[in-house]
């Protein structure tokens, strides 16, 4: 499991970083850029603006940051990499002013790793990539994209999970566990979230939202979040799909704490992950209740957050509690 996490990670990294370098223009895409300004200067008109990058997010999150367990939601690595014109403390109005490039890696597991009891859900990893757009319209915080979701072996997270396992000399995965994952399957998803913030005063916010999803699980979600502090204020947050925490992309670096507390509940109409054709019954709902703290320095923010998941399917015996982990950095 930590393996998978760790070489995930540092592909997040690897990709936050490469964020962090430049615009990533061509340099077809430069030389057209100027003779553009050229042409502009010829005619003593100015360049219009250029996309670039807005901010760069990454986080983790796992069951052992929570409950201390290895089961079920047990880890993810997600990051998001955003671009667009100058951000002015809200997203624009314009579908595709700006984009959202985003990345998941998720890991789903029975309780058990070697003889997992035949009710409990099978092993599934997946990794997603998506596009996204960010509105805002008259105060409607609007998000709405789609990814490309690869689940099964095919995305190597079993070998990986495996290979750290001996690493780490944890229990490893049973070969009969893992013949018996979710095979190898590309679902193309789409995702809508509509929101808006209330202020409340003293720094505090309320944002009622609703989420819909169709792909690798078909859903429809309901909830709120409510923030103390300056953390997320003229920011443009994301939210874990996993979890249901917010994490900060696009930021202001306001100096200080800031507290979340937020939940949702969701009717679940198909999930891939739990196949019907293999006898798994949904459960009415899924719930999910939140809590985290925001630390900002001059140049470092921490964000730990734990979320309590409720039951996905009803022969599943308990809820868990999940960690998530933040940290950005400015050089």
């Amino acid at each position: 499991m930590f393996r998978t996490l760790f070489t995930l990670c540092g592909a997040s990294l690897l990709i936050a970083t490469a964020a962090q370098a430049g615009n990533l223009e061509t340099p077809a895409a430069e030389g057209t850029v100027a003779l553009e300004a050229a042409q502009d200067s010829a005619t003593d008109t100015a360049p219009g603006p250029r996309r670039h990058k807005l901010g760069v997010g990454a986080y983790m999150t796992n069951d052992f940051l929570g409950d201390h367990d290895d089961r079920w939601r047990t880890g993810a690595i997600g990051a998001s990499y955003v671009r667009g014109y100058d951000w002015t403390g809200s997203a624009p109005a314009g579908f595709g002013e700006l984009i959202e490039y985003r990345f998941l890696s998720q890991v789903i597991a029975p309780a058990d790793l070697v003889s997992p009891n035949p009710a409990d859900r099978p092993y599934a990893g997946a990794i997603s990539l998506g596009v996204h757009s960010h509105m805002n319209r008259d105060g409607l915080e609007l998000s709405l994209g789609g990814d490309l979701v690869f689940i099964g072996p095919q995305t190597g997270i079993d070998n990986l999970h495996e290979n750290l396992h001996q690493l780490f000399g944890s229990t490893e995965p049973g070969a009969g566990m893992l013949a018996n994952q979710i095979g190898n399957t590309v679902r193309p998803t789409a995702v809508a979230e509509i929101g808006r913030s209330f202020d409340l005063g003293g720094r505090a916010r309320l944002r009622p939202f609703a989420e819909a999803r169709a792909g690798d699980e078909t859903l429809l979600r309901v909830g709120a979040d409510l923030t103390f502090g300056p953390a997320g204020l003229g920011e443009l947050l994301v939210r874990d799909p996993v979890t249901g925490q917010r994490y900060r992309v696009v930021t202001q670096a306001v100096p200080g704490f800031s507290f979340t507390l937020g939940g949702d509940i969701a009717y679940v109409a198909d999930s891939v992950y739990l196949p019907s054709g293999r006898g798994y019954d949904l459960t009415d709902h899924r719930d999910r209740l939140r809590a985290g703290i925001h630390w900002q320095g001059r140049r470092t923010g921490i964000f730990f957050g734990m979320a309590y998941l409720g039951e996905e399917f009803r022969a599943q015996p308990e809820s868990q509690v999940v960690g998530l982990l933040q940290v950005k950095m400015t050089f």
